[in-house]
């Protein structure tokens, strides 16, 4: 029978950093463990971002599909696709079916590289933690460390970024989606300037969600902090 070990509480855990059984080479070892969790956090993100870039593409592909699908088995005449007044009904119904599905990936894509950037930067708060522990040692050899000394390095709001410019650009194509779809049911005669404000309008509120699920991300419930560690993060 494998013998259980007793789960520490709170009360007995250290109160201060001083009495942490840790000396100054535990901390230079957790140095390579640390880099390689950025690693492994920024390759987490490029695949998940991959993934869900993928699954819009899917999405927002399908109405061609549909349309040459119906288009082959003699369902719609080929001509009629050549005039936005002789396009079916059905047809701007997929149209603005998949522009709504292809929401969720654009959702999905802001909270995973949220969840990343999260994780780099309390990765980064604890390089912080080991620099300031390190410091004197840092001194000796006449050496510092190239770290990021902000704590709220890396920014969950980048619009600049590649993420952030994959969001928008995914938000963009969203937004023509709608307004094509929205338009073509309801039977207005679509003229470009109507065209650009419609889409600007929806790529608005698609900016608006991006804004806010970046900048809300950052205002959450500390974890507890039995050990009692500083918090620098803003």
């Amino acid at each position: 029978m494998r013998k259980m070990l007793p789960r520490m509480s709170a009360e007995s855990l250290p109160q201060s950093l001083d009495e942490l059984p840790v000396d100054a080479k535990d901390f230079l070892q957790l140095v390579s463990v640390d880099f390689t969790g950025t690693y492994h956090v920024y390759l987490a993100a490029k695949d998940e971002r991959i993934k869900m870039t993928r699954l819009s593409m899917s999405l927002l592909s399908a109405p061609f599909a549909a349309a040459v699908a119906l288009a082959s088995a003699k369902v719609v005449n080929p001509l009629a696709l050549t005039s936005w007044a002789t396009v079916p009904w059905y047809l701007f119904a997929t149209v603005t079916a998949f522009g709504l599905l292809s929401v969720v990936p654009f959702l999905r894509l802001i909270e995973a590289v949220n969840a990343h950037m999260r994780t780099a930067r309390a990765i980064n708060n604890f390089r912080l933690l080991y620099v300031v522990q390190l410091k004197d040692h840092f001194s000796g050899l006449g050496w510092s460390p190239n770290l990021p000394v902000d704590p709220r390095y890396p920014e969950t709001y980048a619009p600049l970024a590649w993420p952030g410019i994959n969001v928008m650009m995914l938000a963009l194509v969203n937004s023509a989606y709608i307004a094509v779809g929205a338009l073509g049911l309801a039977g207005a005669e679509p003229t470009p300037t109507l065209l650009v404000l419609i889409i600007m309008l929806l790529a608005l509120v698609h900016y608006l969600v991006y804004y806010v699920r970046s900048n809300v991300s950052r205002q959450r419930r500390l974890p507890q902090n039995p050990f009692h560690f500083p918090n620098v993060e803003t």
